[in-house]
């Protein structure tokens, strides 16, 4: 993972999740809710569950509580910070947490019955060619049959949709994230990955690309943001 994007979110845990609320007028909630429970669709039987990159465990707990009793769930991230802030905010629960980088998961082949990831695959994307090897590594990790469903910002099919949506993040994410975390730098990267990342198609031509055998999606906010589902 990018050096710099290391040292950006060792600052980040105790304000992440307030200024992600602020930012999306609470709604990035309810798309990780609906990411969850479209990967437990059609459970059934004892399932283990990696949500990687984790962050301060808000998929994670989603997953938790959403899927049936039978699902053991792991949360997984690079950031330390993160793990240790999402670990207390997950007192109580069965969730078990794993420092891992999501380029060189330390799991082996076949591990997991589902993978998710929320609103951090624009940082798999950083460097060229990272994206494709973090999904062949997810892909690697899951059993046959199992599923990655991924919730991320994207980019409306509209131009005119799609600029109004460029300019908001342009005017939003840096003022509101320095004034609220002290990391302007840090928010300005965050601004920029988001004007920056696919839209869902190419997207789902990259889970193809990385093995998956068939993927859908689902536009939300006029295309501003994606829920894929891919399965191997």
């Amino acid at each position: 993972m990018n050096r710099g994007i290391r040292n950006f979110f060792k600052t980040l845990p105790a304000t992440y999740e307030l200024i992600n609320t602020i930012l999306t007028f609470g709604l990035d909630s309810i798309w990780r809710r609906k990411a969850v429970r479209w990967a437990t669709a059609g459970e059934n039987g004892q399932r283990v569950w990696l949500d990687i990159c984790t962050g301060t465990g808000q998929m994670a707990r989603l997953s938790s509580k959403i899927s049936s009793g039978n699902t053991f769930v792991v949360a997984a991230d690079f950031s330390l910070p993160m793990l240790e802030l999402a670990r207390r905010k997950s007192s109580g629960s069965s969730i078990s947490f794993s420092g891992a980088d999501a380029l060189h998961l330390p799991f082996g082949d076949r591990s997991f019955d589902c993978m998710t990831i929320g609103f951090a695959t624009r940082n798999l994307n950083s460097i060229e060619g990272h994206l494709l090897q973090a999904l062949r590594e997810f892909h690697r990790a899951l059993k046959p049959g199992g599923c990655f469903v991924n919730v991320e910002t994207s980019q409306p099919r509209s131009k005119l949709i799609k600029k109004m949506f460029h300019l908001y993040v342009g005017l939003t994410v840096r003022p509101v994230g320095r004034i609220i975390s002290g990391s302007g730098p840090g928010y300005a990267y965050l601004a920029n990955s988001i004007r920056r990342f696919h839209d869902a198609e190419r997207l789902k031509a990259i889970l193809l690309e990385a093995g998956f055998a068939r993927v859908e999606y689902k536009k939300l906010l006029f295309g501003a943001v994606a829920i894929h589902k891919a399965v191997k």
